[in-house]
């Protein structure tokens, strides 16, 4: 369903404004009305997310969620790259609360610094906040409006790392807005902490145009408004000086539109530094005793022989001393080594006399293969150092089998990344595993979060016997060093250069450098207010210091009206943050002087008033005598009479008569 708003120009003309693509839900059939309730597209967003998706940019990500719930995008992949963090590569988090695609585009519109809607076309739009209007509404052009005291403008965000454990905090400066707080979003949780600070103050700095002041009004019907725009507001009780944004708008048809702008009120938020909301953000996923797994599929092929082939690589975090398990399966295509097994077979022939003893034995060679049994040793490899007293092994013959893997990590220390490592190897065959027939898991509680790569590389590189032949060689030798460089703590120094001293006695020269961290204890009493400086019209100093919560407000200035006068007052709430109450005392009044009469008598009556006891009142009949014009037509001539009915609102009798 497509609604059409026709507009009518100064010309006469129409234009027609499409106000956008519904889709009929419900249909109520009345005896001479239906009543239709219809959603736009964003409806076709509430279905099951893809858990299968790792990574994509964010037009890609948009492709995907376009193809899945059959909508379209009202831009194109240049205009989607220009938006904040357009360009940046998203990973999804897999602990994550997505459910639909309508959530995961809550997350990918939070990380590119806008907002999504559904266009008049019915595509789907990323809007960015807007810092220019591009509309002004002046008095005439709207009913009843309401506008709040205070800007709204964020100048902080907060964002939960998954990694750390902690919410980080990003701030302009100065730092007296808004905090904008993203959670745990799963596209920011990958990546080096480089990529994760550009992309969370490029998020800052989209947020900070948002500077809007709250409203509520009702006007006249503009079908050409769209959300997000900014008006600035001019008339009235309007500061001509603010501009707002538009997030809600509700049109009544043949009736007037309500448009809102909701915000808070940044002087209402919590003070607090950056340390405490750091602090503030600490998660509790470790405290609650969650139970956190991590998992390992391989997504190449192995093939496994006699040397140590590595089948498993996992990396975890011990947020705390603790235990875990470690449980695995493979399947193995096994090929054994074949035997061939050789041995003499005798048998005794009959060879047809009448004595009976008269038989022959004979011998034969017999060869045949015979499928071999392969060996497989398992080895386990915790941070490094290979578990020397246990080593799982099995024997098989060809064909596929299952490996059951089982280890119990303990003795875990906090705030430690380890890793673990299978490595197998094969006597008396070979064996091949698939692609994802390895499915591994690490489990326990008081683990860090799973992260996909931190920036730490592991490369392994097998070499093999370099065979040299007709030349002597010595041995070679090959060692390898490594070491952890700690830190060295460098204290202040001072060197002095001898002072020689000649032809007096002089003391011994002795020096001293002393650091301390100095403590400064003051209380602020009212005993010390002539030397503070403050406001008395707003701090009362009556036994300690406090803000004046009631003011009185005398005077006013006289203006004169078209009869009488008034008393102007204006009430001054620039300093406060909000009024809660107001009370008009009686007050004395000049009586009322009536400056200006007008009398019937003295204003001029027309061909149609009258003045009857000092009123003036229309005439109900009036006689006019008006000359025509001769005029020629075809045969004689003809007298045409203007009446100039124009003058009239109604006319209910006309008699014309040839004077």
């Amino acid at each position: 369903m497509k609604l059409w708003f026709h507009l009518e120009l100064p010309d006469g003309s129409e234009e027609a404004v499409p106000m956008g693509v519904f889709y009929v839900a419900e249909a109520n059939r009345q005896r001479k009305t239906i009543e239709l309730k219809a959603y736009d597209c964003m409806l076709n967003l509430e279905k099951s997310f893809d858990k299968g998706l790792s990574s994509a940019t964010p037009y890609e990500f948009l492709a995907l969620l376009a193809k899945a719930c059959h909508i379209q995008l009202a831009q194109s992949q240049e205009e989607i790259e220009a938006l904040t963090n357009g360009k940046e590569l998203f990973g999804i988090y897999q602990e994550n609360d997505i459910e639909s695609w309508r959530d995961f585009l809550y997350y990918l519109v939070q990380a590119t610094g806008c907002f999504a809607t559904i266009d008049r076309n019915g595509k789907l739009l990323l809007v960015p906040y807007g810092k220019d209007s591009s509309k002004t509404v002046d008095s005439r052009h709207r009913f009843i409006s309401s506008f709040s005291d205070f800007v709204t403008r964020y100048t902080a965000i907060n964002s939960t790392n998954k990694r750390t454990e902690m919410a980080e905090y990003y701030a302009k400066k100065p730092d007296d807005g808004l905090t904008m707080n993203l959670g745990v979003n799963p596209l920011l949780q990958f990546g080096l902490d480089e990529t994760r600070k550009r992309i969370l103050n490029g998020i800052l700095d989209a947020i900070s145009m948002v500077e809007y002041v709250p409203f509520d009004s009702d006007m006249i019907g503009d079908p050409a408004m769209d959300l997000g725009d900014v008006l600035r507001f001019t008339g009235g009780h309007a500061d001509e000086t603010k501009q707002a944004a538009v997030t809600s708008i509700h049109i009544k048809i043949n009736g007037k539109q309500t448009i809102k702008c909701v915000g808070k009120n940044p002087r209402l938020s919590e003070a607090k530094s950056k340390t405490d909301k750091n602090i503030s953000g600490l998660l509790n996923s470790i405290n609650d005793r969650k139970l956190s797994v991590y998992t390992y599929t391989n997504a190449l092929a192995v093939e496994v022989g006699d040397g140590k082939a590595s089948i498993i690589n996992i990396e975890f975090a011990s947020g705390e001393e603790t235990n875990a398990e470690f449980h695995a399966e493979a399947i193995l295509q096994v090929k054994s080594k074949v035997y061939v097994r050789t041995t003499t077979a005798q048998a005794t022939i009959d060879v047809g006399t009448a004595v009976a003893e008269d038989k022959k034995i004979i011998s034969f060679p017999v060869n045949w293969e015979e499928d071999g049994r392969a060996g497989i040793t398992v080895f386990y490899i915790l941070d490094g150092h290979e578990v020397e007293q246990f080593h799982p092994e099995e024997t098989w013959f060809s064909g596929k089998h299952l490996l059951n893997l089982y280890y119990p990590i303990i003795e875990l220390e906090e705030n430690q990344l380890h890793t673990f490592e299978v490595l197998i190897s094969m006597t008396n065959g070979t064996a091949t595993i698939d692609t994802q027939n390895i499915m591994a898991t690490i489990t326990g509680q008081g683990l860090g979060v799973q992260e996909r790569w931190d920036g730490q590389i592991t490369a392994d590189e097998m070499m093999q016997r370099i065979v040299l032949s007709g030349m002597p060689l010595n041995p070679f030798r090959e060692s390898l060093t490594a070491k952890v460089m700690q830190p060295t703590q460098e204290g202040l120094q001072s060197r002095m250069s001898a002072i020689a001293f000649t032809g007096m006695p002089l003391r011994p020269i002795r020096e001293t450098l002393s650091l301390f961290s100095p403590i400064v204890h003051d209380v602020i009493t009212v005993d010390d207010r002539k030397k503070m400086v403050y406001d008395k019209n707003y701090v009362l100093d009556n036994g300690q210091f406090f803000l004046q919560t009631e003011y009185e407000i005398f005077g006013g200035t006289q203006a004169r009206l078209d009869r009488g006068r008034m008393i102007r007052l204006t009430i001054p709430t620039v300093d406060f943050s909000s009024l809660t109450g107001l009370e008009i005392q009686p007050f004395d009044t000049l009586p009322f002087v009536n400056m200006k009469v007008l009398y019937a008598a003295n204003l001029s009556n027309t061909d149609y008033t009258k003045l009857e006891d000092n009123v003036i009142s229309l005439k109900k009949e009036c006689s006019v005598r008006i000359k025509g014009k001769d005029a020629e037509i075809d045969r004689g001539r003809l007298a045409v009479f203007d009446l100039n009915l124009k003058e009239m609102e109604t006319v209910e009798e006309l008699e014309v008569t040839n004077a």
